[in-house]
């Protein structure tokens, strides 16, 4: 059974994709209405899910005419994708974020899903058995070379 969460990111991601134009404007308080959920939800699966590792761009409005606006990325080339994620990974990255990216590069069909277990695999915290700061190094130089390889090959 699939939690709030989930339905909310699917409801979203099916309005972008129906809308066409690759964004959409929404009010947290009627989208938390229309889903019974608190507004912190919504919060929660805008800041999570619709990040720009995810591929998109949120803008917002505070006020009594306030909106989130959610637009969906879109790639010009593989090697732009590709030298953007280089750039968000820098001399450090998370386990979450570094999935987040591997993930990405899942959806825009540019590694296939065995390659991502793979990755995904190799960003562990349990694979890489160090303190920090030093094993969020290591996963970003692991990370880095993974992608350099892709644009290579892609």
């Amino acid at each position: 059974m699939r939690n709030i969460s989930d339905i909310i990111e699917g409801y979203l991601k099916e309005v972008i994709e129906l809308d066409g134009q690759g964004h959409i404007e929404i009010k947290r308080n009627e989208l938390a209405k229309q889903f019974a959920c608190a507004p912190s939800q919504i919060n929660y699966v805008i800041n999570t899910r619709f990040t720009t590792e995810h591929g998109y761009y949120v803008e917002s409005k505070r006020g009594g005419g306030g909106y989130i606006r959610i637009l969906r990325v879109t790639i010009h080339s593989k090697k732009t994708l590709l030298d953007e994620m280089a750039t968000q990974i820098g001399e450090a990255i998370a386990q979450m974020n570094a999935e987040r990216i591997i993930y990405r590069l899942f959806e825009e069909e540019i590694i296939t899903e065995r390659e991502a277990i793979l990755m995904k695999a190799a960003m562990d915290r349990a694979t890489l058995q160090l303190g920090l700061p030093l094993r969020d190094q290591i996963r970003a130089r692991i990370m880095q070379a993974m992608l350099k390889t892709i644009s290579f090959e892609k």
